[in-house]
């Protein structure tokens, strides 16, 4: 359930915005940090003023210690749980989020915030930018994990929170995830990394490169204006999300869903229509995803991820992001994850030890690719809710279903 928590201090009128996504800041929190503190990315740009859409779950104890951050993948946004106020569907992680569910929201605070650089909230490409009087565009700063995450801490001293009691997130949230324990290790008391990886690989930044191009590709694009000029380059949006998509499943998922069964039809067309229900729902994806997201933000994401290499900024040696911190992690990853394969989770693991760290691994048995973290998987279900209860009486919260 949502809460009625009111942030502390001043709630500041929201960044305009051309995208009719905006309308979805009406449904939730935002917070706008005016000019003079502005979020300084790791490319040398400003932004200011930086605005950030979240949504919360759930109440903040008195003591402020049953804080979580949830930290979303890539086209994600602040919804985690609930009917999203734009798509109408169920949040993204609505299975693990709730009363009576591993992040359970009769006991932890449960924060969730739009990326710097999204499009449902947070200012990114398609804000208005208060030097030029238009939307950002490609003007917008190029943004890294790193800035996400420091516009994140930005939010959590704004709710006048010191230490999160967990910060748990998957894929594109997971490299959050270890951005916030090795940037503030001293406010990070659980980290759950999950089916994510501490570098993106070269593979996955050929992926994100398709994807661009599809984008640009269209002529609707307009050279990242489309919106001075009232087009949206779909086209190619959808396309690059039907790729991106592929990546988030696996062959025996695909094969036991659709293997070659045809679309509304007894035979072929011998034609270039939808013959087959793959083609037929990979269009459906690039369609439905075109209606909630904004190009250019589509953009600048995925360059965020194709920039995350944390060991790059510990001298190469990704155990020194990790060294003497005291934060527990657990880190988890999916047999048939093709996309952030167990081998990454591995790598993260032997880097926390090393680095001597508290750590659990567990890899989970599932056929259901990179999106199973998505999905209600019993062994994902109990290993969360079983890390967080650790977690939980080590923090000295009360168990789940005690009264403060």
């Amino acid at each position: 359930m949502r809460s009625t928590y009111r942030t502390r201090g001043e709630i500041l009128s929201t960044v305009p915005s051309p995208l009719v996504n905006a309308r979805a800041l009406s449904n939730g929190h935002s917070v706008v940090f005016p000019e003079d503190r502005p979020l300084v990315t790791d490319g040398g740009g400003v932004i200011a003023p930086l605005t950030i859409g979240y949504e919360t779950y759930g109440v903040l104890n008195a003591e402020r210690s049953n804080a979580i951050l949830l930290c979303h993948a890539l086209t994600g946004d602040q919804y985690a749980a609930g009917a999203h106020p734009v798509t109408g569907k169920p949040g993204w992680w609505d299975v693990l989020v709730g009363p009576g569910l591993p992040f359970d929201t009769d006991r932890y605070f449960i924060i969730c915030s739009n990326v710097v650089g999204g499009c449902m909230g947070s200012t990114g490409p398609a804000c208005y930018n208060p030097a030029t009087g238009r939307a950002y565009g490609l003007d917008f700063p190029v943004v890294t994990i790193r800035d996400m995450v420091r516009a994140q801490a930005m939010l959590i001293d704004h709710l006048g929170i010191d230490t999160l009691f967990c910060v748990a997130g998957g894929s594109m949230g997971g490299m959050q995830v270890l951005q916030w324990a090795a940037s503030y290790p001293d406010r990070v008391f659980a980290a759950m990394p999950i089916a994510s990886a501490p570098r993106h690989s070269s593979q996955n930044i050929a992926f994100h490169e398709v994807g661009r191009q599809a984008v640009m590709a269209d002529p609707d694009w307009r050279g990242g204006r489309y919106l001075d000029e009232g087009v949206r380059p779909e086209k190619g949006l959808a396309v690059a999300r039907m790729a991106a998509h592929i990546t988030y499943l696996s062959e025996p998922a695909l094969q036991r869903k659709f293997g070659r069964k045809l679309q509304d039809r007894s035979a072929p067309t011998f034609s270039f229509d939808a013959d087959f229900q793959i083609e037929s729902y990979l269009r459906h994806q690039g369609l439905a995803f075109v209606e909630r997201f904004d190009a250019n933000s589509y953009l600048f994401v995925t360059r965020a991820c194709d920039y995350f290499d944390l060991a790059a900024d510990y001298g190469g040696s990704l155990a020194a992001a990790f060294h003497g911190s005291k934060t527990r992690f657990c880190v988890i990853s999916f047999t048939s994850d093709w996309l952030y394969p167990t081998s990454a989770s591995r790598a993260i693991v032997h880097a926390l030890n090393a680095g001597g760290a508290s750590v659990s691994f567990v890899e989970i048995e599932s056929d259901k690719g990179h999106d199973a973290f998505l999905l209600f998987e019993p062994d994902f279900f109990a290993t969360t809710r079983g890390f967080l209860d650790a977690a939980a009486a080590a923090r000295g919260l009360p168990p789940a279903g005690a009264r403060e």
